[in-house]
């Protein structure tokens, strides 16, 4: 029987639940390190349960140098505070990455205990822990300079103070994530970036007071930044960001959906400067045309994921030039592009990408779209998903021969129902039912 959650999260096992097993072969067999190394291999469930065996297995299975990894998000979202105290105290020093994502009831006093206790930490998932404020980053700025990535992502209460306090005491801090943290501004990515100048990560989505001020502090301070994320920081223009490709030429993943100042100059300092790119997303960057584009695919030839969802204003001369100059691009949404035609996907099906790496292609609402289109991707032996919703020229039929080729493939398609015709014959008024009642 599986052990109750209570005692799986609090290490309270009573000794009434062991067995007389003290005494087992196996126990007698097999050293205790051996055992230990063993146990080193389970999750944390199964920890528990072989607790729950003998005496002896609750000494090696609640061993601190078991509990080196622990994440709680598929096993337990609504513990207090006090079970991330016991972990902490049994843990110590052992642990180095611990996720209490969405453990909505932990906070600031539960994880000061914590940080005092869990001094060698390296990796902590906060995201949504609501409760979570600058005491928090206040605690593992103090106790926890080995800290590498920390997660924050919708602790609202996060303030530029958060910020200060990681730079002064985590100089090791590689990724950060405070998407929707949205009371930092450009004073506290300053202070950030001035004593964490190796972040590789940093994730600023829904960060809506966010200027092209923080940018330039983030370029000029994070040369070694590989990832950046800026969805929705509605104040950002071209100025920020064309900053962060002249500062941060390692640059493989931006997003900057939702920004919808930005222009073709943006890809334009992308080209010039970050070759190693190979995620980009402009969803809603309707500004954005095909010159742009063009550019951006002859120099950046390593593009694997591209989101470009209402980019409005390109035609098919942009997958022309992904389809020449990108052979490694897996996924490509084009929904709402509505001057996609069939021309455009028959340049991308014939492309260095299509036999072995293209993966997914997003179509919605693209009006011009037609049955051609799906046969000129007949030939895509590698794609797994394609979306057609509002495709209107797109039939049952077409999908069926695609189906042929590519029988695995998922399509995700919307046909209306039939209108049933007109009734003939009698004049009688009809009524829908609660007429009649009525």
């Amino acid at each position: 029987m599986a052990p109750s959650r209570d005692r799986l999260l609090h290490f309270g096992f009573k000794a009434t639940m062991f067995s007389n097993s003290d005494e087992a072969v196996i126990n007698k067999k097999l050293p205790k390190e051996l055992l230990l190394r063993i146990f080193s291999f389970l999750d944390v469930v199964t920890l528990c349960r072989c607790a729950q065996v003998s005496r002896a297995w609750n000494v090696l299975a609640l061993d601190g140098s078991n509990w080196q990894r622990i994440d709680l998000f598929d096993f337990q979202r609504d513990i207090e505070g006090r079970v991330v105290e016991n972990i902490s105290k049994r843990c110590g020093g052992f642990l180095r990455k611990l996720s209490l994502r969405g453990c909505l009831g932990v906070g600031d006093n539960a994880l000061r205990t914590f940080a005092q206790n869990c001094r060698n930490i390296e990796v902590l998932n906060l995201n949504g822990c609501t409760k979570t404020t600058d005491a928090t980053c206040t605690s593992l700025s103090k106790f926890c300079s080995k800290l590498r990535h920390l997660d924050l992502a919708s602790c609202t209460s996060i303030t530029n103070m958060s910020l200060k306090a990681l730079s002064e005491g985590c100089p090791l801090l590689e990724q950060l994530n405070i998407s929707w943290c949205d009371q930092v501004t450009k004073d506290g990515i300053q202070a950030l970036v001035r004593g964490c100048g190796g972040l590789k990560a940093l994730f600023l989505k829904g960060c809506t007071q966010l200027e092209d001020e923080a940018l330039k502090y983030i370029g000029a301070h994070c040369p070694e930044l590989v990832t950046l994320n800026l969805q929705t920081c509605l104040q950002i223009t071209d100025e920020g960001l064309i900053t962060i490709c002249r500062g941060c030429h390692k640059l493989r993943s931006l997003c900057a959906s939702g920004c919808s100042s930005i222009t073709d100059a943006i890809l334009n300092a992308l080209g010039q400067n970050c070759p190693r790119l190979r995620i980009l997303e402009v969803a809603r960057c309707s500004q954005l045309t095909d010159v742009g584009f063009t550019t951006l695919a002859r120099n950046c030839h390593e593009l694997e994921k591209m989101d470009l969802e209402e980019c409005v204003q390109i035609t098919d001369s942009t997958l022309i030039q992904l389809s020449i100059h990108c052979p490694r691009l897996q996924v490509l949404s084009l929904s709402h592009c509505e001057l996609i035609t069939d021309d455009g996907i028959r340049h991308l099906g014939n492309g260095a990408c299509a036999h072995d790496q293209l993966e997914v292609i997003e179509l919605d609402n693209c009006p011009l779209i037609t049955d051609a289109s799906l046969e000129h991707l007949k030939s895509c032996h590698s794609l797994e998903r394609i979306e057609l919703y509002d495709c209107q020229q797109i039939t049952r039929a077409g999908i069926k021969r695609l189906r042929t080729h590519l029988p695995n493939i998922k399509v995700h398609a919307y046909f209306a129902p039939v209108t049933p015709p007109p009734s003939v014959g009698g004049s009688r008024q009809r009524f829908c039912r609660c007429c009649i009642i009525l």
